[in-house]
């Protein structure tokens, strides 16, 4: 076989490789993707989730449309992607509350946080605020510690949906700061923020992106930040630590799934974009200015972090000994 030849060979074997290659490139999105919210609108989630959603369709030119499918501490929502087709077109918002402390607390889940759904990759952590209403009495966090000693039992508190991390915050406060009150829980940031404004509850631990508006206009008080350390929106505000509650620190972090049996190949696409848009300087900085933190990162990475807070919170749960649902 002449030199020639066997070019021509190799040379046509290369471009048929390439061809091959670009074939089996994934197709992703072919339609519009529906993100199943288990949230109310307005809420941090549904607010962060929808700047999210904005560079995703920019990115894929592909709308990528909010579903607010509150309720049943999430289960609303995981439950309809849990019955979706594993496509990459159906997906959901999976958080602290539906995926790492709704199977220790609850008794009966009408889906399996670890087999039911895939990772697919982190999106953003919001701390939590300690709020009361501007003309409350409690002007500090040794304040209201103070109150509620000398009324066991007779103080009320919220915070959105049961299982969410303002519910285990402020579990978490009771038990490392021995008070006793009593819980309410709400469907949503909103409702909690106007019964405490109305005088219905003491105090809150709420989402600070829905919270620290009104912290700002004057109508709430900010006790404390459930972060380690002060943050740089407001370095104004201490933490629980910085308040007496030694290590306290508690936030609320999510990212996206999607149901089990979507191709692996469908789910790294997905993964890959999902971190770009993550790192564009529109979301970091959008979400910056809602008191939140981009997490861009991997699906293995969004995997530990699950597998991490699953056993944090069941330990907590167990520990404190709070009631499971």
């Amino acid at each position: 076989m002449s030199h020639k030849i066997c070019a021509f060979i190799a040379l046509l074997s290369l471009i048929l490789g390439m061809h091959g290659s670009l074939a089996a490139e994934t197709a992703w999105p072919t339609k519009p993707v529906t993100i199943v919210l288990p949230a109310t609108a307005g809420a941090a989630s549904d607010v962060l989730t929808r700047a999210v959603a904005a560079e995703l369709t920019k990115i894929t030119g592909q709308s990528f449309i909010i579903e607010n499918r509150p309720g049943a501490a999430g289960g609303i929502a995981l439950s309809n992607l849990k019955r979706s087709a594993p496509d990459g077109h159906t997906l959901s918002y999976g958080n602290i509350n539906n995926l790492a402390i709704n199977p220790t607390l609850f008794k009966q889940l009408t889906y399996d946080a670890n087999r039911d759904f895939i990772p697919i990759g982190p999106m953003f952590t919001v701390p939590n605020l300690l709020i009361v209403r501007s003309d409350s009495p409690y002007k500090t966090v040794a304040d209201l510690i103070a109150a509620a000693k000398r009324s066991p039992g007779q103080m009320t508190w919220a915070a959105a949906n049961l299982g969410s991390s303002g519910h285990m915050g402020g579990e978490l406060f009771n038990d490392l700061s021995g008070i006793d009150t009593e819980f309410i829980p709400y469907n949503g940031d909103p409702q909690t923020l106007t019964d405490l404004i109305g005088g219905r509850l003491d105090y809150t631990f709420t989402n600070a992106t829905v919270a620290y508006p009104m912290v700002k206009s004057g109508k709430l008080r900010a006790l404390a930040i459930t972060t380690g350390e002060r943050v740089e929106m407001d370095p104004s505000i201490p933490t629980l630590a910085e308040s007496g509650l030694k290590d306290y620190e508690n936030g609320a972090w999510g990212g996206l799934i999607a149901p089990s049996g979507t191709p692996k190949d469908i789910v790294m696409k997905m993964s890959e974009t999902l971190n770009t848009a993550m790192r564009s300087s529109t979301v970091q900085t959008t979400l910056k200015q809602s008191f939140a933190t981009p997490t861009p990162g991997t699906q293995q990475g969004f995997s530990a972090l699950i597998a991490q807070e699953q056993q944090k919170w069941a330990l907590l749960i167990e520990s404190a000994g709070i009631e499971k649902q």
